[in-house]
């Protein structure tokens, strides 16, 4: 009995985001949290880093080494790399422990093809995984997020991840409808960097844009006020990005985390001389850049909330809206959707690790959530954008 506790106990959850990948051990927790970057030397194909180490990489590697971002939109891209990267995080889980594989539990977007589900069930299962089951990211985020999935009434959750934006109403453990568009934290970064390019001939680096977007980018001028959380990355900002706060003294780091950030000064190469420049960007002029990905989100909760049915609507009313993912930490993105849709709008305790937590609860209480997971490919209304 110890044995098979023993064994059962390395059983894990993984979810294998565009952006991060979240590991969670069975009656460990979450015990890995690193970007989805491997990186890669061209000339022998050897990986030199994974996760940290080689993000830290991404734009200043030279020629023969690459920073690669196995995962694009939520699906695996680059076959090869995403197994040596599963791999890699799958041993430093079970670091010296090789008794035997582990069952694992992999989160993919909803309405994924069956290809795509072939490729992660693969690329799995040569990382060492014994058996693989996988499960959609919303039914994962909302399980994460505490909402009563199993019960007969509508829960509707918005993932918004690195590369997709996952949009589902949950009912009795399954998705009655979902809509999955490849808008999301990746498209609002490109934004920012096109935004920039366009309007002051500046080329700023893929980290650089992501690190205004969490400075001070918002989806609403009401925005800073309405998430009750500030990024590290505006107390501690990289060195490409610096945040200014008005009227505040830079040694008093609590009072500046809860405040708004007006502007940030970034740092990028002048298209015109080639030379490095410094621009100060504002959040009115970020907000305005991010306002396309923004509307494709919104557009995407009002078709589905427009192919649910009558019934789970008013149970929606009623619960309102949850918010999961990275991009739920976006100031003033609750607001601008309660506002366009006229209904509550709530942002979920632990919105960065609700998917990974989720797919842990599976893991956890794998016979009574088995319904939840291998979900086919189902309904044309599981629309990929």
């Amino acid at each position: 009995m110890a044995q098979n506790k023993s064994f059962n106990g390395r059983d894990m959850g993984i979810d294998l985001g565009t952006a991060n990948t979240l590991v969670y051990v069975r009656g460990r927790g979450i015990v890995l949290n690193e970007p989805s970057v491997v990186a890669v030397n061209t000339v022998d194909g050897s990986v030199l880093s994974v996760g940290s180490a080689a993000k830290e990489t991404m734009g200043r590697t030279p020629t023969n080494i690459v920073a690669v971002r196995p995962l694009r939109d939520g699906v695996i891209a680059d076959f090869e790399i995403a197994e040596r990267m599963l791999r890699y995080f799958i041993k430093k889980v079970m670091g010296s422990r090789r008794l035997g594989r582990p069952r694992v539990v992999v989160c993919v977007p909803s309405g994924i093809t069956g290809v795509e589900r072939r490729a992660v069930m693969e690329a799995a299962t040569q990382a060492g995984a014994r058996q693989v089951h996988l499960v959609e990211e919303p039914i994962a985020a909302a399980i994460g997020a505490g909402l009563p999935v199993s019960e007969p009434t509508g829960c509707m959750v918005v993932d918004i991840g690195g590369g997709t934006t996952e949009v589902a109403v949950v009912s009795l453990g399954g998705i009655v409808t979902a809509r999955s568009v490849r808008t999301a934290g990746d498209a609002m970064d490109v934004a920012i960097s096109s935004y920039v390019k366009k309007q002051y001939a500046l080329a700023i680096g893929e980290r650089t844009a992501e690190e205004i977007k969490v400075s001070i980018g918002s989806a609403s001028p009401t925005g800073p006020l309405s998430v009750p959380r500030v990024s590290e990355a505006v107390r501690r900002p990289e060195r490409n990005v610096e945040v200014f706060i008005p009227g505040q003294s830079e040694d008093n780091e609590d009072t500046q985390a809860l405040l708004p950030p007006d502007r940030c000064a970034i740092r990028g190469r002048d298209q015109a001389t080639g030379l490095p420049r410094v621009l100060e960007l504002t959040s009115d002029e970020v907000r305005h850049a991010l306002a396309e990905p923004v509307d494709s989100i919104v557009a995407a909760v009002r078709a589905t909330l427009d192919e649910t049915p009558p019934e789970l609507a008013g149970d929606i009313m009623d619960r309102g809206i949850v918010l999961t993912g990275g991009g739920a930490l976006l100031r003033g993105l609750d607001v601008r959707l309660g506002r366009e849709l006229n209904i509550p709008v709530l942002v979920a305790d632990d919105p960065l690790d609700c998917v990974a937590i989720g797919t842990g609860r599976c893991v956890e209480d794998f016979a009574s959530l088995r319904t939840a997971m291998d979900a086919r490919p189902r309904r044309p209304d599981a629309v990929r954008v």
